[in-house]
């Protein structure tokens, strides 16, 4: 028997990256909202009493990108001017511009359309190369550790929207360690949580109520065992936190974003980019991708790599790993995905219908695998088409 442990973190909605992960996508939102269309690049960051949009906007919408980011603020909950960073007091400054016209080109008519080959086709909005993954470790086909580790981070956030434990702070952190035997799940072997919190509560109530009301609630019992180690606030302190504590950037937690780090991620970030990006469309597609071969019981894992040029329609390369748990050959299953599968540009945003605002609901708490979210990559409805082959 082969042991082994693997580790994946997630964040709440008051992380100070998050943040900035929860703006960007909030005014997305609002930009393709009214003009579908819209052509969006957005980045922010967050510091000590101050936050700064910036990026390339395209649109024919009319929207208060301040007023956008005070609400995000004051919905996670920065509402208190001693947090350092608060809804209606912090300093808010925009600076954006315009699509690139070189990059709308490539964009508006792809190279297939320019050639006669394919026409009304968008092209590419990069270059890059886009990943999916699933797996058959949890019923939602996530790796077990990513998954609880994004359930941990929600019900932290929850019992403080909750006022359950009124004494918690936006911010926080959750990680869980699952130990392996022979690459199946078998136990968790450690959890850590940080929880960002006020002077007054004792360290000996906050660990003991973040295991009774965060931790027991999230982890089914049968993977908790008398050897499970739980670190709540390692350091003995989280009480300066959010953009007070730690700047923030769109995109810096990609890793969180997808798979915990248990497969492999492309070139971009998801938060604040319209689907033209492929970052995003085609990450969403190479999940929904993998997800459906493994539901078809092709495979126990599975990921996707696709990858594109920009102003090109069709992806340049198609590429699986089944790690040796494929029922065919990889190179069999590359081929079902080219036949069954459009990997286009315009293809994928028809399909999700991703020209509206569903985006700062995953902003926060992963981009897949959700069950409070109902998200069309996340449907294994080509399950019986592949198993046709």
């Amino acid at each position: 028997m082969r042991k082994h442990f693997f580790t994946s973190e997630a964040i709440t909605e008051g992380h100070p990256d998050k943040i900035c992960d929860h703006i960007a996508d909030a005014i997305l939102d609002e930009l393709i909202r009214q003009d579908p269309n819209s052509r969006v690049a957005c980045e922010v960051t967050a510091e000590k009493n101050g936050l700064h949009i910036m990026g390339e906007i395209t649109t024919n919408a009319k929207v208060d990108y301040i007023a956008v980011a005070r609400r995000v603020i004051r919905d996670i909950g920065y509402t208190d001017d001693a947090l350092g960073f608060a809804a209606d007091s912090c300093q808010i400054t925009c600076n954006l511009n315009t699509q690139s016209l070189d990059i709308a080109m490539g964009v508006d008519h792809s190279l297939e359309s320019k050639e006669g080959i394919d026409d009304n086709e968008n092209g590419a909005g990069d270059q890059g190369m886009m990943f999916g993954y699933a797996c058959d470790e949890t019923p939602e086909l996530m790796p077990l550790a990513i998954s609880l580790a994004e359930k941990l981070a929600k019900q932290l956030t929850q019992v403080r929207k909750d006022q359950q434990l009124v004494y918690l702070r936006p911010d926080g952190k959750s990680q869980v360690t699952v130990e392996y035997h022979d690459g199946k799940p078998v136990r968790i072997d450690t959890i850590v949580v940080s929880a960002q919190h006020n002077e007054m509560i004792t360290m000996d109530r906050l660990k003991a109520d973040i295991i009774k009301y965060v931790i027991l609630p999230v982890i089914p019992n049968e993977l908790i065992d008398e050897k499970t180690k739980f670190y709540i606030n390692p350091t003995g302190r989280f009480v300066t936190g959010g953009p007070a504590g730690d700047t923030g950037l769109t995109g810096r937690k990609i890793i969180v974003d997808t798979y915990g780090g248990y497969a492999k991620h492309g070139g971009g970030a998801f938060s604040g980019k319209d689907p033209t990006k492929v970052d995003r469309s085609a990450a969403y597609m190479a999940r929904y991708v993998a997800k459906n071969i493994v539901a078809a019981n092709l495979a126990k894992k599975c990921e996707v790599q696709l990858s594109y040029a920009i102003g090109v329609a069709e992806p340049v390369s198609v590429f699986v790993d089944t790690f040796n748990t494929g029922l065919i050959d990889d190179e069999k299953i590359e081929g079902l995905i080219r036949a069954k599968f459009d990997l286009r540009p315009t293809a994928i945003i028809n399909h999700f219908n991703l020209r509206r605002p569903i985006y700062e609901a995953i902003s926060v708490y992963g981009h897949f695998g959700r069950t409070d979210v109902n998200l069309p990559w996340e449907k294994c409805d080509m399950v019986e088409v592949l198993k046709q082959d």
